[in-house]
């Protein structure tokens, strides 16, 4: 029986009860040690409902997937019935397999799938206590998964410490438990110590502040305290409450006779609780089996026979911390000799080296071969810890600076920035080989650009590139590929030199880099001399790591206008990385075919794949991107004119976490508001936004260039032409490199706002007769429909103004839809506002992909592999989507208009 969690117990009941009707759901306990969350899992487990359960445990802690494997080996036969990839994922994870590391999500979302199968014929609910002590490895799986929850039934409980940075669970519910009420608590306490003395009992409430550990470990404690032969008197202890406990715990471990607690020690130490690998342990020092009867008996420990557990993880940790270090040593060596089998032949390795207590390089290797395993199954801060141990304990100075330099990469590839950092600059420190300094400069200047310093990270890249030069020019290509991105942030020179490094290096014709190369600085210099589609497949053909290698070049496509082939490319790499389980790129990717598909006038399509893009870079901690697709979606928003939703994403696409003024969104923020005030007809300050896409490094954006029509045009219609001449300039400059026939029509219009009335008609019917792409075509039409009013014409300003009307109804650009309505009225055309219609306006961007994927032909199962859900959720979207399109099965998605805006 629980005393005064009834709150809580509510909460678990209402979870549990969304998983009996096929409802998902996840929820952090969060609370002190002691503080009763084990036993709000043990009440959820008494439910009723299917349950697995797992553990984090502090000796496991750089043991990769270690407690995740303890989660899924209930259900472990229906890994075969997931799709390949996933598949093996989760095999390379659990060391079955030798594949390629997989992306660390993609194991998360092997983990869901496997989750779901389990709850394919009803509810099923996961607990994980101690979250706070489990490896990295798992808690990033079970957080991908946690936060993917939906419609499996599936319900998820993490238990774990106070501190928010002992289990960082952003977008989960979370419940906090804090003492009992003290009519709770002296319940806990009359039912276990009744005959409790009133004075002791009162000294145990005050003491104990509600915290039910303490009110059942501290009586005996303050009993002996109380008789005078404790150090404190009977006064109050000054001890936190959990140094209180672990010295109530110790106190009686101390009691027990010393075999047993010989055995205890090396069972807290073991890092597993098999109780053939203690029980081996134990009998190098001397202890046997018969020598755990007296921890049972005390109910300090228990034992089915296989495996041994402590009753309170407090326990293990009061154990372990009691004992003098000699001790602790012994007991290490003696595990990692009761170690023999290979499949222990990580946990061994870490024996040895608690047992070490000086360099040893043959426990150094051993560390490495941990490192370099841990790393193969995607478990990646295991290694670094490994790595950099290893590097402690070796006695070869040159294999030390490489273990450092693996660990300082692994540590950057783990998204440990910081660490990355420490690590490399230790490394550096002790390194006098080339190749091994320019690894570094890598790995610090991602953790500069990281932390938002796109300045220091850009010169450590170009420090690192010229190490390599001349001995490995195309490694040194590799690097400054990624010096054009931080350039991206800086400026025009910081682009043009990078452009002139990549140019003056020797690559062979026959090297993946050179397409590339070659594309990215004709991007850079603004030409339209090297197609996208050839230079891709010319990379593709010299052996190209595709998607990572191609990247960047949909960046560089968006720069010259080639956006058509950027949608394309940058489609058919994002299906390479769902086919790869990739899932780190997909942000990247996600944007640039959100920014080529709002240029190319299919907003719905920007919404959807800017949509997945953010869900993708919260789920795994891409700030970068979180910002960029977040501004994105703002500027989307504000086409549309929904005003609160482009400023909300406005506000956190500029959060202080992600970089404030300077995060990497800001440019296209600018571009949205500037676009939102334009259209709302606050020209004064949409042209002061807009002209702060003037100034570097804003001004040589693709949000900046795309946005000098709209400055023309403000600054036309404020009456200040002149705050157009630069931008005029640069608009004829980008269409001379670019050699697009959109941009030219860009051109003509610009050039018909700011040219006499005699030239302004030659110029819209030039813009005109270049064609264009759908909504910008629609504003040539507005502006023209609007001069050719304002000049009396209002037969030809109807035939320009009625087709721009329709063409922002259907693309639902309503402010300038309410702008051509208006100079409609004025002709005395009426005009009634077409509420938004058609199947991509009734559905969600995430119905809208599952449906189009649905009308295909696909499964739900594959549908869920390609959208990263799981098949159950996928059901529930579509039976959603179903009443809205007014159909009733999957077989009559195929007659719908599913794919145009």
């Amino acid at each position: 029986m629980l005393h005064g969690r009834e709150a809580e117990q509510g909460l678990i009941d209402r979870l549990l009860e969304g998983a009996r009707a096929g409802r998902s759901g996840a929820l952090v306990v969060r609370g002190e040690p002691g503080i009763g969350k084990t036993a709000l899992l043990d009440y959820a487990a008494a439910q009723g409902i299917p349950t697995v359960r797992s553990a984090g445990i502090e000796s496991e802690a750089e043991l990769p997937f270690a407690a995740l494997h303890l989660l899924v080996r209930p259900g472990i036969e229906l890994v075969d019935t997931l799709p390949q990839p996933q598949r093996d994922a989760l095999r390379g994870a659990f060391g079955l397999s030798t594949h390629n590391p997989a992306d660390r999500m993609l194991i998360g979302l092997a983990v869901l799938s496997l989750l779901a199968e389990e709850a394919a014929d009803g509810p099923l609910l996961c607990l994980i206590d101690d979250a706070h002590w489990l490896d990295r490895a798992t808690a990033e799986t079970l957080l991908f998964a946690a936060r993917r929850l939906d419609a499996e039934g599936v319900v998820i409980i993490f238990a774990t410490r106070t501190a928010e940075d002992d289990f960082p669970a952003q977008g989960l519910a979370e419940l906090s438990v804090t003492g009992l009420r003290q009519d709770a608590a002296a319940a806990l306490v009359d039912s276990h110590t009744a005959d409790l003395a009133p004075t002791l009992r009162y000294r145990l409430l005050t003491e104990a502040a509600g915290n039910p550990l303490a009110l059942l470990e501290l009586p005996a404690v303050l009993t002996v305290e109380a008789t005078g032969s404790g150090s404190t008197g009977g006064g109050p202890n000054p001890l936190p409450l959990t140094q209180r406990l672990q010295v109530a715990f110790h106190g009686q471990v101390s009691r027990l006779p010393a075999p047993t607690r010989t055995l205890l020690l090396v069972a807290a130490a073991a890092g597993t609780d098999d109780l053939g690998i203690v029980l081996r342990a134990a009998a190098a020092l001397g202890p046997q089996l018969s020598d755990l009867q007296p921890a049972e008996e005390t109910g300090l420990m228990y034992s089915n026979g296989r495996t041994l557990g402590f009753r309170h993880p407090l326990l293990r940790s009061a154990v372990y911390q009691g004992a003098p270090l000699a001790q602790r040593l012994a007991v290490h060596g003696a595990l990692a000799e009761a170690l023999h089998d290979p499949v222990d032949a990580d946990l061994r390795a870490w024996h040895l080296a608690a047992a070490a207590t000086g360099p040893d390089e043959t426990t150094a290797v051993a560390l490495e071969d941990t490192a370099d395993r841990a790393r193969k199954r995607s478990g990646f801060s295991g290694a670094v810890t490994a790595y950099e141990r290893a590097a402690g304990l070796s006695t070869d100075a040159k294999a030390r600076v490489r273990r450092l330099v693996l660990a300082a990469e692994t540590a950057s590839e783990a998204g440990q920035l910081d660490r990355a950092r420490t690590l490399a600059e230790r490394a550096a420190g002790q390194n006098s080989d080339p190749l091994l300094d320019a690894r570094l400069d890598l790995v610090r200047a991602n953790a500069e650009f990281g932390a938002g310093k796109p300045l220091s990270a850009h010169q450590l890249l170009l420090s690192g590139a010229e190490l390599v030069r001349e001995g490995a020019p195309v490694h040194a290509a590799r690097i400054l590929s990624q010096a054009v991105h931080t350039a991206w942030y800086l400026g025009a020179p910081e682009l043009a030199d990078v452009a002139a490094r990549l140019t003056a290096l020797p690559l062979p014709e026959s090297d993946s880099m050179t397409p590339i190369v070659h594309y990215t600085v004709a991007a850079i210099d603004g030409r339209f001399t090297v197609d996208l589609r050839e230079s891709a497949a010319a990379a593709r053909g010299n052996g190209a790591d595709s998607p990572r290698d191609l990247v960047q070049m949909c960046g560089a496509g968006l720069v010259v206008g080639q956006d058509e082939q950027v949608a394309q490319l940058a489609q058919t790499l994002i299906a390479e990385c769902r086919d790869q389980g990739r899932i780190a790129l997909l942000p990247t990717l996600l944007f640039f075919r959100s920014e080529a598909e709002m240029f190319l006038g299919r907003p719905h399509e920007g919404r959807i794949a800017a949509t997945e893009g953010l869900r993708i870079a919260e789920d795994i901690g891409q700030g970068h991107w979180i910002s960029q697709l977040c501004s994105c979606l703002a500027y989307l928003a504000a086409f549309e004119g929904r005003e609160q939703d482009c400023r909300t994403l406005v506000e956190r696409a500029l959060a202080e976490e992600l970089g404030g003024a300077a995060a990497p969104g800001g440019p296209w923020t600018n571009s949205a508001l500037g676009l939102l005030e334009l259209g709302q007809g606050k020209i004064e300050t949409a042209l002061a936004r807009l002209e702060l896409l003037t100034i570097e490094p804003a001004r040589h954006h693709v949000a900046g260039m795309h946005a000098l029509p709209d400055l023309i045009e403000a600054a036309v219609r404020l009456g200040s032409p002149e705050r157009a001449a630069d931008a005029m300039e640069r608009l004829r400059s980008w269409a001379v490199g670019a050699r697009q026939d959109w941009i030219a029509a860009l051109v003509h219009r610009c050039q018909a706002l700011l040219a006499p009335e005699s030239e302004a008609e030659d110029h819209f019917q030039a813009a005109l007769a270049l064609g264009g792409r759908p909504f910008e075509r629609a504003r040539t039409q507005l502006l023209f429909g609007e001069w050719l009013r304002r000049n009396r014409r209002k037969v030809d300003a109807r035939n320009q103004l009625q087709p721009a009307l329709e063409i922002f109804e259907r693309l639902d650009a309503t402010p300038w839809a309410e702008r051509a309505r208006t100079e409609l009225g004025a002709l005395g055309v009426g005009t009634a506002a077409r509420p938004a219609s058609g199947v991509l306006a009734r559905l969600t961007p995430q119905e809208l992909q599952i449906v189009r994927l649905a009308a295909q032909g696909m499964s739900n199962r594959d549908i869920a592999a390609q959208l990263f859900l799981s098949p159950r959720t996928v059901g529930h979207h579509l039976y959603k989507a179903y009443p809205k399109l007014g159909v009733l099965s999957r077989g009559e998605l195929a007659d719908l208009p599913l794919d145009a805006d």
